[in-house]
């Protein structure tokens, strides 16, 4: 297999691997550890030199990070600079009225936690999370100029955030000059908000990278579910964030469908997912999670063909939005 290519994740000099390895899901707690560093060893042999992680990632929030600084100080402290370390700071992290959201107690705090977690000095990127309604934007900018101002992060990174907030952000950070190149947003065949909110197009104007997460639909877009719902499945074992209910007749229609369309192409249904986000260019990354080695390297068999025909597409879009 080919090393994953790079792409410029902005008009800047920061490249990431088409295809990036997200600690969202199987690095917890709850995760056998061994497997955790099998999976960064085939990551990393294979060209995704990207780990990306956020200060609640679990369960237990923060396992994630202490787990990935586990292994990075095991492992990989003599590769540490062909690493791209991310993290981030927003969501509900500890009780109290800093424990999550924009402000810049929370953005600091969160990110001296990190990196005591992760043993690091700086992280190469750290996002703000999502969009505060309460804070005012420059404050939470503020604290992301703080951030690489001090030498703890090298770039910002916006996630969640949509074309208007974006443009806001963009135009502040201009003005402090700080390193802005990436958004981190939902993105897949099943999920077009950020074709809907003005992000992808406003982001392309501006020239910011793009990284998507859940490109598979937290496993929707797999052949994990085509024949019912297996008993080691994410629906059975972590129901935080997919659900029986989320599996419809209609969506099972629709999965199979794409299933046959993919074999078509000569791909798994996950390949022609992870090859339609990427298909246009103006998307940099897609973050992957995996629970086995083998995982990363059948996703990373996408690059190979992100080719689609315009009738491909017509199909696609159809299956997804019959009329």
């Amino acid at each position: 297999m080919t090393p994953c290519p790079t792409f410029a994740a902005a008009i800047s000099g920061l490249k990431l691997p088409s295809v990036s390895l997200g600690f969202w899901h199987n690095f917890g707690d709850t995760g056998s550890f061994q497997t955790m560093e099998r999976i960064c060893f085939t990551a990393f042999d294979n060209g995704i030199t990207h780990f990306d992680l956020a200060n609640n990632y679990g369960p237990e929030p923060g396992s994630a990070e202490k787990n990935l600084g586990r292994i990075l100080r095991e492992n990989f402290t003599a590769y540490r600079d062909e690493l791209v370390i991310s993290t981030k700071a927003g969501y509900l992290m500890w009780e109290g009225p800093y424990g999550e959201w924009g402000s810049r107690k929370h953005m600091l705090s969160s990110l001296d936690q990190s990196l005591k977690r992760l043993g690091l000095e700086y992280v190469d990127i750290f996002y703000h999370h999502r969009m505060d309604p309460d804070t005012p934007l420059f404050e939470t900018m503020l604290a992301l100029e703080q951030a690489v101002r001090s030498g703890k992060a090298i770039y910002a990174g916006l996630s969640n955030y949509d074309g208007e907030h974006l443009r806001q952000a963009t135009s502040i950070l201009q003005e402090l000059q700080v390193p802005f190149v990436i958004n981190q947003n939902r993105y897949s065949i099943f999920d077009r908000t950020i074709e809907q909110n003005g992000l992808k197009a406003v982001a392309k104007e501006l020239g910011k990278g793009i990284i998507a997460f859940s490109p598979l639909a937290q496993g929707l877009l797999t052949d994990r579910y085509l024949n019912g719902i297996p008993a080691d499945s994410r629906i059975r074992t972590d129901t935080r964030f997919l659900k029986e209910s989320a599996l419809t007749a209609e969506r099972l229609t629709q999965i199979r469908a794409l299933n046959d369309l993919a074999a078509e192409r000569g791909q798994s249904l996950a390949q022609m997912a992870l090859a339609w986000v990427l298909k246009d260019g103006m998307i940099t990354s897609v973050l992957i999670g995996a629970s086995r080695p083998e995982q990363v390297l059948d996703d990373l068999k996408a690059t190979n063909n992100l080719r689609f025909t315009a009738e491909e597409l017509r199909r696609i879009d159809s299956i997804c939005h019959p009329a």
